[in-house]
Order: C-alpha cells, then sequence, then structure tokens
C-alpha cells in the first residue's frame, strides 16, 4: 500500500494521551500520523530523536508512520482525513483559535479530551461541531479505561471509540486496534462523553478520602454510589437506556478511582493530605483534568437541578476551600 493510499490522522497534542495515541496509531501499516506539537521545541525534538522528551519519553516514535511533525496547526491539518483532539479541555479553545471553520471541512473529528469548555457547559465533540460547523455525526470519542503509562508498556488494554454514527466508530476502532490495544465501536457518544468526564471528578474523591485515611472499605462505597450520580445527571442531560456496566463507563471509572498512574487521583491525595489546590498543581508534572472538570459539571448539574453531593463536595473543596474532612463527613453520611 502506497502513501495515498493510507489514512492520513492528524494528532493535536503533546501529553502523555496525545502521545500514547500516536504510538497505537504507529502500530497500523494503514495510517500516516500528522502530529501537532504546540511548543517549537519539543517537535523539533521529535523530529531529531524521535521520541516526545516531555511524556512518556520512552516510547520511540516510529519514522515510517509519524510522517510530519509541526507547530503549525493548519499545516498539520492540511491533508488528515481523521482529526484526534487530544488537549486538556481548558485549553482547547486557545489552542484551536488560530483555525477556522475551512481548515476542518469534510474532517472527522474524534476527541481523547474528558473536559467540558470552560464558561461554555459543552462537551468538546459539541464545542468542535459548533465552532467550525462540523456534522455532530462526524465526531467520535475515544473512551477506556486506558492509561497513556500502560500503553508505553505495551499491557493489554481496551478502548472505546463511541459516535452518534456507528460507521465511524467501527472505522476508527479498527484504525485503534493493534496487537496490545483492543477498540471497540459505540453508538453513546454523549454519555461515553460524559462518564469520561464525571470518572475524573470521582477520581480526584477517591483521592481525597484516601489521603483522609479512609480505607478500602469506604472507597468501595463511595464508588458505588458515585456510579449512580453519574447516571442520575447524564439520564437527565441526555435520557438514553444505557447500562452503566459497560467498560466504557464502570472500567474506565475503576480504573481512574482506582490505578496507580490516575493523575485525578494522586491529585485529589494530596488535597486529602493536607495540600492546596495551587501546591497540588505545581507539584504535579500533568494537569488533573478532574480539577477543571468538577466547576463545569458542578454548572451543568445546577443546571439541571441533580443533587450529586460526591461530584458536589469536590467542588466545593476544589473551587471554595471548604475543609475537605468535613465535607467527607458529610458525604459519609449520606452514603447507602
Amino acid at each position: 500500500m502506497n502513501s495515498t493510499q493510507k489514512q492520513e490522522i492528524a494528532v493535536l497534542g503533546s501529553g502523555s494521551w496525545a502521545t500514547a495515541i500516536v504510538k497505537i496509531l504507529s502500530e497500523n501499516e494503514q495510517v500516516a500520523i500528522h502530529w501537532w506539537v504546540r511548543n517549537p521545541e519539543t517537535a523539533e525534538h521529535i523530529r531529531t530523536y524521535r521520541h516526545n522528551p516531555n511524556y512518556l519519553s520512552d516510547v520511540e516514535i516510529n519514522p515510517a508512520r509519524v510522517v510530519h511533525v509541526s507547530s503549525s496547526l493548519p499545516e498539520v491539518l492540511a491533508p488528515a482525513r481523521w482529526v484526534v483532539v487530544a488537549i486538556p479541555a481548558a485549553f482547547v479553545k486557545e489552542a484551536l483559535s488560530s483555525t477556522t471553520a475551512k481548515h476542518w471541512l469534510s474532517k472527522k473529528v474524534v476527541s481523547g479530551v474528558k473536559g467540558v469548555i470552560p464558561e461554555e457547559h459543552l462537551l468538546v465533540t459539541q464545542w468542535i461541531s459548533r465552532e467550525f460547523e462540523l456534522a455532530e455525526e462526524n465526531m467520535a470519542v475515544i473512551a477506556g479505561p486506558c492509561h497513556a503509562e500502560e500503553i508505553a508498556l505495551e499491557r493489554q488494554s481496551y478502548l472505546t471509540i463511541a459516535s452518534l454514527n456507528l460507521a465511524i466508530s467501527e472505522e476508527f476502532a479498527r484504525l485503534m486496534s493493534c496487537r496490545y490495544v483492543k477498540a471497540s465501536p459505540f453508538d453513546d457518544l454523549y454519555g461515553v462523553e460524559y462518564c469520561a468526564i464525571m470518572k475524573n471528578i470521582i477520581a480526584i474523591a477517591c483521592g481525597i478520602a484516601h489521603g483522609l485515611g479512609f480505607g478500602d472499605n469506604f472507597q468501595a462505597v463511595l464508588v458505588a454510589n458515585a456510579l449512580r450520580e453519574m447516571k442520575a445527571l447524564i439520564d437527565a442531560i441526555y435520557p438514553l437506556h444505557r447500562e452503566l456496566t459497560h467498560t466504557s463507563y464502570l472500567g474506565d471509572l475503576l480504573v481512574t478511582a482506582y490505578s496507580q498512574f490516575s493523575r485525578n487521583r494522586t491529585f485529589g491525595n494530596m488535597i486529602g493530605r493536607g495540600y492546596s489546590v495551587k501546591s497540588a498543581q505545581m507539584e504535579m508534572k500533568m494537569i488533573a483534568e478532574g480539577y477543571y472538570a468538577a466547576k463545569g459539571i458542578h454548572e451543568i448539574s445546577c443546571h439541571y437541578g441533580v443533587h450529586c453531593p460526591i461530584m458536589e463536595g469536590v467542588y466545593r473543596i476544589l473551587y471554595e476551600a471548604a475543609p475537605a474532612k468535613k465535607i467527607f463527613d458529610k458525604i459519609r453520611e449520606s452514603m447507602y
């Protein structure tokens, strides 16, 4: 198969998840990857040394698949049929500000972002669809359970590719499947995307609980109650018959709540141990998406009138400096 027959895929972002996505796609002989790396020095380093110096630095970039690394976003978008967005939600608007609808014309967009666009109360797929005049049927999301660090280690992992258009899900799932990743298509775009956002808030709650000294018994009940909260809010926003025992919902929640690689759990643990939000953020090299998600989900749950005591408690701790111990005493009494 010559290069003109390959699937041209743009990957936007240079963090650990973007790097993991590049690694997965580079296993597929049918793709040619165009990678947008915002920092020109980082882009030059990747071109020269074939690895990301800042994230998953042990992952060697395959030059036969990653054909173009650039800090020019329009340049990276131009040849792509698919665009994978892997930029933290808080920075998506700024990062994509150099582009217009013409740069996104006829493209299929896959979001690997786990967050709400600040002040917009919109999912990343919804915002991109509106901003760049793309049909929602051409949008998809990548969900776990999957940590970038385990992709780097080539441990068996599972992904869900969700879209309103099942043909889109099926096609991209094939591109994201390799010897250590099984990607499956799914049709609940918004349910999967909202769950991927909320599970980061729950992981912060689990980390706070651990930092406060609560044990495994408490955390198990915390996660069970959190799953009910997630279902209540999703059903209010986007009613659909869905079983949250599906891998893309429950599996993603569990790995983020319990894993040693979960940056959101790590961030929450620091808060529970007495760190201020600012000091915890400064100490962590990577962004904990759940911090930004807590504010967005708080505003959305208020809008829909859905009571979510665990996620509301995380919001109050992070944004109103409410004492973590006091908040978790209330959460403990509300759970069953």
